[in-house]
């Protein structure tokens, strides 16, 4: 839902990860001087380690004085995804800005399509309020119950969860390293015996090559895992791809949602969703972007109606 009412941003955290792949030094030198010209305050945190971007909005989210009221998160999924952890808890106290700058950046793209990062941060920045080209907008999330963490674009169990696991040992980068860890996880990949039930209603029981909730209808970027997903309507969606699919015609099927006509494809809505693997094996599951390690046989998400404020298009 739009916020005609909301005041422009001030103060300005900006986060970005120099151990990232794609990380650059331009970029955030190019975002910083932005930021500058135009707001009272404008900090600059450069990550250290896993977690360390949540930890650096929370402890600035605290301050008594000069608290930022945008965080610009600029990078992958990772970075979006560590900043939206320290920036819920926070009550609406700032708002979420994204610049894209990894590979998948599925998290700009569902808010800003194609659009360079320049002119939505230049909208976000001077060209809010009524009649402007930018407005806080309250983005559904959901909770992983087994962990309480936040879940932004989407979660997803299967195939694209040990493909994760493929790409650490792979000496590639970007999404060239995601396509060769995908291809190789997929080439004879088992599906699992699974369950999905949807606010108590079993909506999928057998083989499962993947089961997707969110979230942002793209994964990866350019994926359309979950085209009919609307960020602000009180509801997560679910897709699941049942094992008569093989897992490597999964990509070329989601490019453009093909996979939706196809009957091994069940789509729902709901408030609440378990994802489960019903031979008392652990679940393969990644949330935006990050293995779940510690997930037992079972995953189940609550949405959380309009809980981030993100800068997003009057026009969204």
């Amino acid at each position: 839902m739009a916020d005609t009412a909301a005041p422009g941003p001030t103060r300005a955290l900006i986060l970005a990860n120099p151990a990232s792949g794609s990380h650059s030094p331009e970029l955030v030198s190019d975002v910083r001087e932005l930021c500058a010209s135009i707001l009272e305050r404008t900090e600059v945190h450069l990550t250290t380690a896993p977690g360390d971007a949540t930890g650096a909005v929370r402890r600035a989210l605290e301050r008594t004085e000069g608290a930022p009221d945008l965080v610009v998160a600029i990078g992958g999924d990772g970075t979006v995804r560590e900043a939206v952890q320290g920036l819920v808890p926070a009550a609406g106290r700032a708002a979420l800005a994204v610049v894209p700058g990894g590979t998948g950046n599925s998290g700009y793209k569902m808010l800003w399509g194609e659009r360079p990062w320049s002119e939505s941060l230049k909208a976000i920045l001077a060209d809010h309020g009524i009649g402007g080209s930018a407005r806080l907008r309250r983005l559904d999330l959901a909770r992983l119950a087994e962990t309480r963490n936040y879940v932004y674009l989407g979660a997803c169990s299967g195939v694209i969860a040990d493909a994760l696991i493929t790409a650490r040992d792979l000496p590639l980068k970007g999404r060239e390293r995601y396509a060769r860890a995908y291809a190789d996880t997929a080439a004879g990949y088992p599906p699992y015996p699974g369950r999905v039930v949807v606010d108590g209603r079993v909506v999928h029981e057998g083989p499962t090559v993947l089961a997707n909730v969110g979230g942002g209808p793209y994964r990866g970027g350019r994926f359309l895992v979950l085209p009919d997903s609307l960020l602000d309507d009180g509801l997560l969606d679910v897709c699941v791809i049942g094992g008569e699919v093989p897992a490597e015609d999964v990509p070329g099927l989601t490019l453009n949602a093909e996979h939706m006509n196809h009957p091994a494809t069940v789509y729902a809505r709901g408030r609440t969703i378990t994802v489960e693997r019903t031979d008392g094996g652990r679940l393969p599951l990644e949330h935006d972007g990050e293995y779940q390690p510690g997930i037992g046989g079972s995953a189940t998400f609550e949405v959380l109606p309009g809980a981030l404020p993100v800068w997003a298009p009057a026009t969204a």
